[in-house]
């Protein structure tokens, strides 16, 4: 029998995926026999289609990127209860990340739950310290903050002494206790009061906008929003390194001036690192956003289960858990739980390097981020860190030289916390001012990449550009939980930001195509990268294609081969096998048929809109004409239990021009199909026209945008204002009067 030294603290689960390999492979040759016979026929159509093979080539070229994502999906089992019993691993320290930018799109009750949730969770306490950013320097977030940390005092110990399960209090008292623990009047009598206080202290934070003076508020008085020096505040520390105590909690708002580049989250994670690096310096970080709360009170034991259960550390330079939400709405009808996502492509990439970083809910080594290779007592030679001063890779300060050469060699991952933080408050002050960075590495080769407003996957890129791998951590009940946006403009302001700043990446020098023929990137993971960041380039093929088929019936043409034509099987079995490829994908992870389309129609709205939009940001930006503006997504804080909105789930309008180019794609199909049927009732002219693939494929966009013809005889919010449909039929109008002189014939 094995020692319990022996037994490992986690296990590698290859999943068997011959179904799906096999059925991607169908697609596969399906495709390229499309694109064979577009070849092959060419000479004797017109330009339509060469669109269409052109289109086709690039669908193709996009099903070989998942292809290559999904085709070795692994999974890892943690076994935290073999970490607790192994004597001969002494737990390390874990520096908590919190950032929050906005006290309005980002509550501070829910910053206040997610800090609540890190402070409770099962991990000693005097091995952890909580830092959350504050980028808005809000005095409502701070005084959140403090009271949150009053409550803590009775919070902890109540969660650790009835092993409660989800420690964010909203979650926890939005439903009754269950019935083998309501057996315990004492737990009842506990509870009772538990949820009193939780919902005293809502209270407060809710009234504090109205009046919160308070003499630990005076620092604020003058702060001005984008223009103030750094504010450091230590607002509870475990001066006694209590073991079931709470955890240190510090507030950061690092210093803004007008003229100094701010980095958006980026640039606060870097504060946080410097921060953290002077005052406990813990070797391992977790950083999370404002509304992604710890779910499981065990997760940090599981994540150290992953980082300190290889053999070898590059296995897992950092640990990353899927994005999951709380309340999520039925049936996914934003199509941003992104679950096939995260559970099956995301579990493919644990068969090459690893998951990408996600930004939130993420396991990082410090000296990874300090620029550590794998293997190495020391900085990175990749990047030529190793010839330069510690000065010019890490600033002047001494503090954080001296914290950064400790980290850098080893030597304290056993450590606790630091419990004078106090006295370090100063120092912390100059490693978070806005001109610390100048001529450093900081950004660029050490620290949360700079140069993309997706910094997490420009982060992640560089560590496994490095040589580093990555690992899942998929547990159940999920590791955390957070809140996906509702509504149609905060979900296209989501995938637009996210597009932006993908595509921002193919083009820098830390594009994956140079990595992967420059640094140690594998092939095969450039290859997963690329099928995140060609989303806003994806958007050309889509709009084409879903124009191609209106095209056809305008202008009395067609692009695909007739029913009766032999070669027709080719694009019916290709459109009738991906979509049942796509189903079993859903049903494997639990999802529903309705879930399923739910997210094909929102896949192929984003393309044509937010994609959109992102390609043409960066465009602006590559020309000069304009820079990349980081657009804050709204968090609620919502559960099924209390969610009174009569129809969260439908889609909703602004005046956003996201919504124009979607809409004229709408009205031009919805044209299109009128024209092609009065068409049928009169004479045959007997050329190329439509046939029934053009109009089954104009009729699959227009339902694909069914929540747009819904919004164009909806009211208020449901209803698409008159100026976006104004602009989309000028569009329309336009293309249509393009499809009258056709240049087919």
């Amino acid at each position: 029998m094995a020692t319990l030294h022996n037994l490992p603290l986690q296990e590698r689960l290859p999943i068997k995926n011959t179904f799906q390999r096999v059925s991607s492979l169908l697609i596969l040759t399906l495709l390229f026999s499309l694109l064979l016979y577009r070849l092959t026929s060419l000479h004797s159509h017109g330009p339509i289609w060469l669109i269409a093979f052109l289109c086709e080539t690039w669908f193709t070229f996009v099903w070989v990127l998942y292809m290559n994502g999904k085709w070795n999906p692994v999974k890892y089992k943690t076994y935290p209860e073999r970490l607790l019993k192994r004597s001969d691993i002494d737990l390390p320290a874990v520096d908590m990340f919190v950032t929050t930018a906005d006290p309005k799109l980002e509550p501070p009750i829910i910053t206040a739950n997610t800090v609540l949730s890190l402070l409770a969770v099962e991990y000693p306490a005097h091995k952890l310290a909580c830092y959350v950013s504050d980028d808005a320097g809000s005095p409502i977030t701070f005084y959140s903050l403090l009271e949150a940390s009053k409550f803590a005092k009775l919070w902890v110990p109540f969660c650790k002494k009835y092993n409660v399960g989800v420690r964010a209090p909203f979650v926890y008292f939005s439903s009754e206790p269950q019935a083998s623990q309501a057996l315990s009047q004492e737990f009842m009598d506990d509870w009772r009061f538990m949820k009193n206080k939780y919902e005293e202290l809502s209270q407060r934070i809710d009234d504090a906008a109205s009046h919160y003076m308070d003499d630990e508020l005076a620092d604020f008085s003058n702060i001005e929003r984008g223009n103030h020096p750094s504010l450091i505040k230590v607002i509870w520390e475990n001066k006694q390194g209590l073991e079931d105590g709470i955890p240190h909690l510090v507030y950061v708002a690092r210093e803004k001036r007008p003229k100094h580049p701010h980095h958006y989250k980026a640039g606060a994670m870097n504060v946080l690192a410097r921060v953290s690096g002077v005052m406990t310096n813990a070797p391992f970080m977790l950083n999370v956003d404002c509304d992604m709360f710890a779910n499981k009170p065990e997760v940090i034991l599981h994540g150290m289960c992953l980082l300190l259960g290889f053999d070898d550390e590059v296995s897992s330079g950092f640990v990353q858990a899927p994005q999951q939400f709380y309340g999520a709405l039925k049936d996914d009808p934003f199509g941003n739980q992104l679950v096939v996502l995260n559970f099956i492509t995301g579990v493919g990439f644990g068969g090459i390097q690893g998951p990408f970083y996600g930004g939130t809910g993420c396991f990082h080594r410090r000296k990874i981020l300090y620029g550590s290779a794998p293997g190495l007592a020391g900085v990175s030679k990749h990047d030529d860190l190793s010839d330069k001063e510690p000065q010019r890779i890490y600033g002047d300060s001494r503090e954080l030289m001296e914290s950064a050469s400790r980290i850098i060699s080893g030597k304290i991952r056993e450590t606790s916390c630091n419990n004078n933080l106090s006295s370090r408050v100063e120092v912390a002050k100059r490693v978070a001012s806005c001109s610390y960075e100048f001529n450093t590495c900081w950004g660029k080769q050490i620290g949360w990449a700079y140069g993309s407003m997706t910094e997490d996957i420009l982060t992640g890129l560089r560590i496994h550009s490095m040589g580093w791998k990555s690992v899942y951590l998929i547990l159940d009940p999920p590791a955390f939980l957070g809140s996906a946006p509702t509504g149609g403009p905060a979900s296209l302001t989501q995938y637009k930001r996210w597009s932006t700043g993908l595509l921002e990446i193919l083009f820098i020098k830390s594009s994956p195509i140079i990595a992967a023929f420059s640094k140690q990137l594998k092939f095969r993971m450039c290859l997963a990268y690329l099928i995140v960041i060609v989303w806003p380039l994806r958007s050309i093929g889509e709009i084409c294609y879903a124009l191609l088929p209106a095209y056809c019936l305008l202008a009395n043409t067609s692009f695909l081969p007739k029913a009766s034509e032999a070669v027709f099987v080719i694009p019916l079995a290709l459109f009738l096998i991906s979509n049942i490829h796509s189903l079993i994908e859903y049903f494997q992870c639990g999802l529903s048929a309705r879930a399923c389309w739910n997210n094909q129609r929102m896949h192929r709205i984003f393309a044509m809109t937010a994609w959109l939009f992102g390609l043409l940001a960066v465009l602006l930006k590559i020309l000069g004409l304009s820079e990349t503006i980081f657009e804050v997504t709204r968090k609620d804080q919502q559960s099924d239990a209390n969610d009174t909105d009569k129809d969260p789930g439908r889609f909703t309008f602004d005046n956003s021009p996201m919504f124009v180019s979607g809409t004229a794609v709408l009205l031009v199909n919805m044209v299109a199909l009128a024209v092609g049927l009065l068409r049928l009732h009169g004479p045959v002219d007997g050329g190329p026209s439509p046939g029934l693939g053009e109009f089954a494929c104009s009729v699959w966009v227009v339902f694909s945008f069914w929540p747009f013809v819904r919004g164009l005889v909806g009211r208020g919010s449901y209803g698409i204002p008159l100026p976006v449909i104004l602009k989309a039929a000028v569009l329309a109008s336009l293309f249509m009067q393009f499809c009258g002189f056709g240049w087919v014939h």
